[in-house]
């Protein structure tokens, strides 16, 4: 073989490697995804353990839970997290999400006036 055939295979060569490097490159890009997801709760305390139980959550970037609506906005990074795992930190903290319930020993520990599954408190909560 000659040396400019040799340096020609060398390059086709190159340019793959390149062409590979570029791609893998253009796929590990930041996937920052939103979401919304429902959170049972009933006032400013649950608000801030339901935020602050979604944040911890690695990948999580922002979490804005609405008292009202029992909306919970999520903004994060699906290549560090996903939704069943950060339903299930909320889940871990005491709170009901749609699709993973909290355990009741988790709600139980929770404070007597965030307790939303008492009918009871609730009410008091509308007052």
């Amino acid at each position: 073989m000659t040396i400019a055939i040799k340096k020609v295979i060398i390059m086709k060569k190159l340019i793959i490697v390149f062409a590979i490097v570029i791609t893998s490159t253009a796929f590990a890009q930041s996937k920052n995804v939103t979401a919304s997801i429902e959170v049972d709760g009933i006032c400013l305390m649950c608000k801030e353990r339901i935020e602050k139980a979604a944040i911890k959550t690695k990948g999580v970037k922002s979490a804005d839970w609405n008292v009202e609506t029992h909306e919970l906005k999520l903004f994060y990074d699906d290549r560090k997290t996903d939704l069943k795992t950060i339903q299930q930190h909320i889940a871990d903290t005491g709170h009901d999400t749609h699709d993973i319930k909290a355990t009741d020993e988790t709600y139980n520990d929770i404070d007597m006036c965030c307790r939303y599954r008492d009918e009871q408190v609730v009410e008091d909560h509308q007052d």
